[in-house]
């Protein structure tokens, strides 16, 4: 069951008594459509209506004049204010101030409820600052799946089981100016009925509740905006840092890119320090094969050659550190002829005496054919 607090229609008629008394006649309960806020009819979020500004819930004819809730208006106590809690043995001689006393009517589409307020501070009160009424109530709300009522009628929730709890009189009830209790003794003009636009919605300005609704839907909208502004902040500032993290890395592999371009200078520099490896290395082992190699596996193979089997188990910086110390004073028993490649392949050295002498002969040898 879901406790809440609604407004009368109307007020029908209103007397003072000889011994003070207050004597009226209301229209309570209504057939139709009625504005709640989400965190009335759904506060915990149960139906996820908690955060709407504005919730249509419809009251059933079936319902609003069943004899069960219609029953309940029998002697329900009248308070100044809605309690804070529901009003019952407990509590009813703090807060109670008059009582529902009469037969419980229906009136069209609508209860007429005859009431008496006895406390003579209640009946001031009902005849000046608290001059509208409000009724206090439980019913079990239904949320239907596709937004209507069996009968056809849209709404977001419908009201079942209706049960009277208390009336209040109330500075400014849902139900507007309409509402006041009148002393019959007091005339009062009618107030005219002024529109005014609060954020989507239009409604009497005289009608406090409905315009405490339509500000309450609208700071709900604002606090709504307020928290997506906060987010997108955030989510930028987070797109941010993280767009500078990318630069930062697109920095470092463009580096890392630059370092590792190819140039011909790089090419020959790799190139002398292998022949450099490989030289060193031979003057370790002569016979020391190369090809498919790497340098480690070079320097090993040649530490290994000179140092034996404790060589087997030395790390590859040891490996490193035991070449250097062994090829320190070392020379290369070849060195890299670059001019060898000078305009095509030459031969050097011997090959380059004995080449020039088969050039010789073969010159010796066709001599005869230069005779005339």
């Amino acid at each position: 069951m879901v406790q809440l607090c609604d407004t009368l229609d109307a007020a029908t008629s209103a007397r003072i008594c000889r011994d003070g008394s207050l004597v009226a006649e209301v229209y309570a309960a209504r057939t139709g459509l009625q504005d709640y806020l989400g965190r009335e009819v759904d506060p915990n979020n149960e139906h996820g209506l908690r955060d709407a500004g504005v919730v249509k819930v419809y009251r059933p004819e079936s319902e609003v004049f069943k004899t069960d809730s219609l029953a309940t208006y029998a002697a329900a106590p009248v308070t100044i204010e809605h309690p804070r809690e529901m009003v019952d043995a407990s509590n009813w001689k703090a807060l109670g101030k008059g009582e529902v006393n009469g037969d419980i009517l229906r009136d069209g589409h609508k209860v007429r409820v005859p009431l008496i307020v006895r406390d003579a501070a209640a009946v001031k009160a009902a005849s000046t600052t608290h001059r509208q009424v409000s009724m206090g109530y439980e019913t079990k709300l239904v949320f239907p799946t596709d937004g209507k009522h069996p009968d056809g009628t849209e709404c977001q929730a419908y009201q079942t089981d209706i049960a009277i709890n208390h009336l209040a009189f109330v500075p400014s009830a849902r139900g507007g100016a309409e509402l006041r209790i009148i002393d019959e003794r007091t005339t009062t003009p009618e107030n005219p009925t002024m529109k005014i636009k609060i954020g989507d919605a239009e409604v009497d300005a005289t009608n406090g509740e409905a315009v405490r609704i339509a500000v309450d839907a609208l700071n709900t909208k604002l606090a709504d905006a307020q928290t997506s502004v906060g987010t997108l902040t955030a989510d930028l500032a987070t797109a941010n840092t993280t767009l500078q993290t990318k630069d930062g890395e697109i920095a470092a592999l463009n580096a890392k890119l630059a370092d590792a371009e190819v140039t011909p200078e790089k090419l020959q520099a790799l190139a002398d320090a292998r022949a450099d490896v490989i030289g060193k290395a031979r003057t370790l082992k002569a016979d020391l094969a190369t090809d498919g190699k790497t340098d480690a596996q070079i320097r090993k193979e040649a530490v290994t050659a000179k140092l034996g089997d404790s060589a087997a188990a030395m790390a590859d910086a040891a490996i490193e550190g035991a070449f250097v110390a062994l090829t320190k004073d070392a020379k290369p028993s070849q060195t890299f002829d670059r001019s060898a490649f000078t305009g095509g392949l030459q031969s050097v050295g011997d090959a380059a005496s004995k080449e020039q002498q088969a050039f010789n002969d073969a010159n010796d040898f066709n001599a005869w054919r230069k005779q005339a």
